[in-house]
Parts: structure tokens; sequence; C-alpha cells
């Protein structure tokens, strides 16, 4: 496993079953198939673009 990026911070948080299940099955339509970090990372990135 890599060492973190340094200009970085772990995030702990508890989501409902039914929301992972969402990510997970979201996750899967991705050609790379994605972590479920990374999964959650390109969502708020995705919400915070079209939201700013």
């Amino acid at each position: 496993m890599a060492p973190p990026k340094k200009d970085t911070e772990a995030l702990t948080l508890r989501l409902p079953r039914e929301l992972i299940n969402a990510i997970d099955d979201r996750r899967r339509l991705e050609p790379d198939l994605p972590t479920r970090p990374e999964m959650i990372r390109r969502a708020l990135i995705d919400w915070l673009e079209k939201t700013s």
C-alpha cells in the first residue's frame, strides 16, 4: 500500500447500508471499478462542481 499523500486527512463516517449499497452499485458502472473511498471522492467532486 502506498503511503498517504501529504496534503490529506483521514475522514471516518458511518453510512446507512442503503447508501453503501447505492455507492457500490454506482461504482460498478465505472470502467475502472473504483474503491468505495474513490467513488465517494468522485461523487463529492462532481457535486461540488455542480453546486459551486
